[in-house]
């Protein structure tokens, strides 16, 4: 039984197996597929907690798939003309940016708010 990244850390009960054929099977691990962008529903908030102090517009609720989420991503940070990243179902855009951010996802038919104070 190999390691593949984190997935050993999922195998709730299997402890040791005597089978030279055994494979466990953590079960339906498909991609996601995205869900259209008019079905989204997008916050968008502004994060500062474990960041030193720097303030980040942090947009959370993707569903769908990592590359479309860094399709998402690279236009934000394009539009905003500052870095990010866009990984596990949330980008981070450095900055302040949540008005900037919050006019581009509505005007490219998502469907977000703002969140938080």
């Amino acid at each position: 039984m190999s390691k593949k990244g984190n997935d050993w850390k999922k195998r709730d009960g299997v402890v040791y197996s005597t089978s030279d054929s055994f494979e466990y099977n953590l079960g339906d691990q498909g991609e996601a597929e995205t869900v259209p962008a008019s079905q989204q529903k997008l916050k968008v908030l502004l994060d500062k907690k474990a960041r030193a102090g720097k303030q980040v517009t942090l947009v959370e609720g993707f569903v769908g798939n990592e590359e479309d989420l860094k399709e998402l991503g690279k236009l934000l940070k394009n539009k905003c003309g500052v870095g990010g990243s866009a990984k596990d179902g949330e980008i981070l855009i450095q900055g302040d940016h949540r008005d900037k951010v919050l006019q581009v996802l509505l005007a490219a038919g998502y469907g977000a708010k703002k969140s938080g104070g």
